[in-house]
């Protein structure tokens, strides 16, 4: 059974690489958060805050 050259597994590692970081990128950027309309029209207020000490 005749061997591959190192050429050969570092062109396949390469090539496995580039299409691992591709898929990857797709399936991250793929699907766009919901966010839910209650909070974008929600006003946020803070209270005043009284410190006794």
């Amino acid at each position: 059974m005749p061997q591959m050259a190192p050429i050969g597994w570092l062109s396949l590692f390469i090539i496995f690489s580039i299409i691992f970081v591709l898929f990857s990128m797709m399936n991250y950027y793929s699907v766009l958060p919901q966010t839910p309309k209650s909070q974008l029209s929600k006003k946020y207020t803070t209270a005043p805050l009284n410190w006794k000490w």
